[in-house]
C-alpha cells in the first residue's frame, strides 16, 4: 500500500512538474512578445521623428538631396518590415546608418546646429535612441532566458513536444551616438 502512495505522489508531482514548466514556457513567450511591442512602440517614435528633423534640415541644407532622400526611403522600408527581429534589425541598421549621415551633415552648418528646432529635434532622437536600446536590452534578455530554457535539459523536450521554438535576438545600432565631455583636472 505505501509504494501505491509513493508512485501516485511521485506521478503527481511529475504532472505538476510539466503543468508548471509548460506554463513557464508560456509566460516567458508572452513576455517576449510584450518586450518586442515595446521596441516597436518606440521605433515608430523614432519614425514619427524623422521627417521633422529632414525638414528641418532641408530648410538649411537643400542641396543635400541625396541625403534627405536616403534618409526619406530608409524611413520607409524600416515601417514597412514586419518581418522578423532579425529582418527588422538589418532595415532598422540601414535607417541609422542614414540617420548618421543627416546628422554628420548638419556638422558642416552652424546655422544649422544652433537652430532650437534642431537641437530639440536631436535631443529628443538622443532619447528615443535611449530608450530603444532600454527597449533592445530587456527583450534580448527575455529572449536569452527563454532559449536557455527550450535549450536545457529537461524542459527542451516539452519545449520540444509543443514547437516552443529558439526566438532571435534583436541587435541594432544607434543612430545617434553621444560622447562624454573631456575632462582634464590637470590643466591650471
Amino acid at each position: 500500500m505505501v509504494w501505491i502512495i509513493v508512485v501516485v505522489a511521485v506521478v503527481l508531482l511529475a504532472v505538476l512538474l510539466f503543468f508548471a514548466s509548460y506554463n513557464r514556457f508560456v509566460r516567458q513567450r508572452n513576455l517576449i512578445d510584450n518586450s518586442w511591442s515595446n521596441i516597436d512602440t518606440e521605433l515608430k517614435r523614432r519614425y514619427d521623428l524623422i521627417p521633422n528633423l529632414v525638414e528641418t534640415v532641408k530648410g538649411y541644407a537643400a542641396h543635400e538631396a541625396s541625403t534627405l532622400g536616403a534618409v526619406t526611403e530608409a524611413r520607409s522600408r524600416a515601417m514597412a518590415q514586419t518581418g522578423t527581429p532579425e529582418q527588422q534589425a538589418q532595415t532598422e541598421n540601414a535607417l541609422v546608418g542614414t540617420l548618421k549621415s543627416l546628422l554628420a551633415v548638419s556638422e558642416a552648418y552652424p546655422d544649422l546646429k544652433a537652430n532650437t528646432g534642431f537641437i530639440d529635434l536631436q535631443h529628443e532622437l538622443v532619447a528615443t535612441e535611449d530608450r530603444i536600446q532600454a527597449a533592445r536590452r530587456f527583450y534580448n534578455n527575455n529572449v536569452r532566458d527563454y532559449n536557455q530554457r527550450v535549450q536545457s535539459l529537461p524542459t527542451n523536450v516539452i519545449a520540444a513536444v509543443f514547437h516552443f521554438e529558439p526566438r532571435q535576438y534583436f541587435e541594432i545600432g544607434t543612430a545617434v551616438v553621444t560622447t562624454p565631455p573631456a575632462v582634464d583636472f590637470d590643466k591650471t
